[in-house]
């Protein structure tokens, strides 16, 4: 039987280059017939090439999906056509993960061609990413909505990556239970909760459910400071937190397994629930922290300070790198690989996810299909719990956000 073969065509914008960004890819079959897919994302803030690269990794992988063996890439960036040929080298520290995802992508077929074509030859794509970048302005208006309903005038967020003090309170909106449900009118278990899909998003089969654990309070935290690769323990505070969250999730029951970022403050929090559920704690590379490189250990002030002009700009490019350190790009990128081997190991199950800050916002934003504005938006208590589900035909919900009624 000969491959089946499969054309994408992908294309990203960027309203402002960085400013508001999108990507839209199609698969086509090979006669340019039939359309087999479409994806179409907003990105937020991002740049052109950023926009174009992750069309060409949606369409790809969507083309996998479909079981495609022989892909034909059509776009009407010359840039990442040439560095996909491997004609040009890719020098951009933003570039540089994409190109090495979608290559990872492309060694999975059996073969792979890259064209350049006129954008008037790349319609179907260009539309779906100027629809995202519209869907973009209409998802930021939602998300300001909740943001300033759920956080009143009491908390301000902490951009992604920073650290807040723990509270003790149950998060504006949060639900004693997994699902969101009210413990008083839905008389229901847990699990059945947990079991209940929300219908009126379309999603179909039951979902893989991430249940997002965030390790308890370091004494890097109890200072506001970047904390990313280091390795400071849990102070008598973040033990406490960890034991209060173990159990919390032993009365829930009904969970699979339990992952962990390989950090330790994030290795404890893990380890305290899978005694509590009586498994063992599986460590994921991916679901590690941001490395925040020469701003580790620094405080929001004194990384401003040494870098005024590279840290504004990081507040609001996620394609920057902090110096030495990783972009937010980066850590999506692993983070989206993480989560579909894990949505492909664990099929329908209930899993923990311990981790930080940055890869639990990333999980949410992949959940909720936004750009990276909700990671400099969205506040996480430490030890606080959010539930992120995704779906067997690519839907996803999240259900749950911030919780710390148990601690």
């Amino acid at each position: 039987m000969s491959a089946r073969e499969v054309i994408v065509e992908a294309d990203g914008g960027s309203r402002g280059n960085p400013g508001p960004a999108g990507y839209g890819a199609v698969v086509f079959d090979a006669d340019r017939v039939a359309v087999l897919a479409e994806r179409k994302e907003a990105l937020g803030v991002a740049t052109n090439n950023v926009a174009e690269y992750r069309g060409l990794i949606a369409g790809l992988e969507a083309a996998a999906e479909l079981g495609a063996r022989v892909v034909a890439v059509r776009m009407d960036s010359k840039l990442v056509v040439e560095q996909m040929s491997g004609r040009w080298k890719v020098k951009h520290a933003a570039m540089i993960p994409l190109a090495d995802r979608a290559r990872r992508l492309a060694a999975g077929f059996d073969q792979v061609s890259y064209r350049w074509i006129p954008r008037a030859e790349n319609s179907h794509a260009d539309r779906l990413a100027n629809e995202a970048m519209d869907d973009g302005g209409l998802i930021e208006e939602v998300h300001e909505a909740v943001a300033a309903t759920s956080a009143g005038s009491s908390q301000a967020s902490a951009p992604a990556g920073s650290v807040a003090p723990a509270s003790t309170g149950t998060a504006p909106g949060a639900a004693a239970g997994f699902a969101g449900a009210d413990p008083v009118t839905d008389s229901r278990s847990a699990s059945a909760r947990l079991s209940a899909s929300p219908g009126w998003t379309g999603a179909t089969g039951r979902p893989t459910r991430f249940l997002l654990l965030r390790h308890g309070q370091t004494e890097l935290s109890v200072q506001r400071r970047y904390s990313g690769r280091g390795n400071p323990p849990l102070t008598a505070v973040g033990r406490e937190q960890a034991a209060r969250s173990a159990k919390m999730l032993a009365a829930k029951g009904d969970i699979g397994a339990v992952v962990s970022s390989p950090l330790g403050r994030a290795r404890e929090t893990a380890d305290a629930a899978a005694a509590a559920l009586g498994l063992e704690v599986r460590v994921i590379d991916g679901l590690t922290e941001t490395d925040f490189g020469d701003w580790e250990g620094l405080t929001f002030r004194e990384a401003a300070e040494r870098d005024p002009d590279l840290h504004a700009r990081w507040l609001g490019d996620p394609s920057l790198p902090a110096p030495g350190g990783e972009s937010f790009d980066a850590v999506r990128e692993r983070v989206e690989g993480a989560r579909r081997d894990l949505v492909a190991r664990y099929p329908g199950a209930n899993i923990v996810v311990v981790s930080h800050v940055t890869p639990i916002k990333t999980l949410l934003q992949l959940a909720l299909g936004v750009g990276p504005a909700l990671l400099y938006r969205l506040h996480l208590d430490l030890a606080s719990l959010s539930l992120a589900e995704f779906y067997p035909d690519g839907g996803s919900s999240v259900r749950l956000v911030n919780d710390t009624s148990y601690l």
